[in-house]
């Protein structure tokens, strides 16, 4: 009777669709802080992403982050400068267009964040909610960091969810990450002013060598805790790294009142 349940519950996610997450894969979230989707989303559907967010850049559809805002190494020193105009994140995605909103509340993704959050997740408008475009000739490191040092919620356990819109990979600037370290305790010695770990702390160098990548195709979806720490390189590719990423929180995890991470409605899935 087992067995022909357990046959029954197959037959019916493949008819609806419906992507489940395994006790295998939910350990490895809860272990390591991050889980990669692979061919989560079809090509088509990110070629058609990839078409608009182009659009978006060549009308300069704004709200747009360029890299001199992001005052990080290798940036322009302003808008003025040369680069400075460089786009790094289309930014309020999900207002933009319902080819990326309907991606974003899609029945798939809530069935595995209420996997990891429970039932009642929220998607946040103020946090990612964007495409980020990594471009070749200016594009700046990102050091390591973890998403919730400029979060303002009761807990920082949210979970972001990347999607490749392009192969992603170390030439690229493919995120890399420190697995288990949504988990560490750092002292505030261990990180500067802008809450970046410091590579001149003796006790960072031994964190800093378990750094690992995470390449990713095109489709794949890289699920990450906002307590995990990580960074990309620059692109030393001649071709853009587009990729769509929205932040999604637990029913109970609310956002302090008055703080910028409460400033925008949120989105039920």
């Amino acid at each position: 009777m087992h067995v022909l349940l357990c046959h029954l519950l197959y037959l019916l996610l493949y008819i609806f669709d419906c992507i489940m997450l395994t006790s295998h894969q939910i350990d490895q979230f809860q272990q390591q802080g991050f889980l990669v989707l692979p061919a989560f989303t079809s090509s088509e559907y990110c070629q058609q992403v990839l078409d608009f967010a182009q659009q978006q850049l060549d009308v300069v559809a704004l709200p747009i982050e360029y890299e001199a805002d992001t005052r990080y190494p290798g940036a322009p020193l302003s808008r003025d400068a040369e680069g400075g105009q460089t786009a790094r994140r289309l930014l309020q995605a999900y207002a933009r267009s319902t080819l990326l909103a309907d991606w974003a509340t899609q029945a798939n993704l809530a069935q595995v964040l209420t996997q990891l959050l429970g039932s009642g997740v929220k998607m946040s408008q103020v946090h990612h909610n964007c495409i980020m475009t990594k471009q070749a000739r200016f594009s700046s490191l990102t050091g390591w960091h973890r998403d919730s040092r400029y979060w303002h919620f009761q807990k920082p356990e949210l979970i972001s969810a990347w999607l490749a819109l392009r192969d992603e990979k170390i030439e690229n600037g493919c995120l890399l990450v420190l697995p288990g370290s949504h988990r560490w305790q750092i002292e505030p010695a261990q990180l500067d002013s802008a809450q970046f770990l410091r590579a001149d702390v003796t006790a960072n160098q031994a964190l800093l060598k378990q750094a690992i990548s995470v390449p990713l195709q095109q489709g794949d979806v890289l699920l990450f805790s906002s307590n995990l720490f990580h960074a990309a390189g620059c692109n030393q590719t001649s071709q853009t790294k587009f990729s769509m990423v929205f932040t999604y929180r637990a029913q109970d995890n609310l956002p302090i009142p008055n703080s910028r991470s409460a400033s925008l409605p949120e989105i039920a899935l």
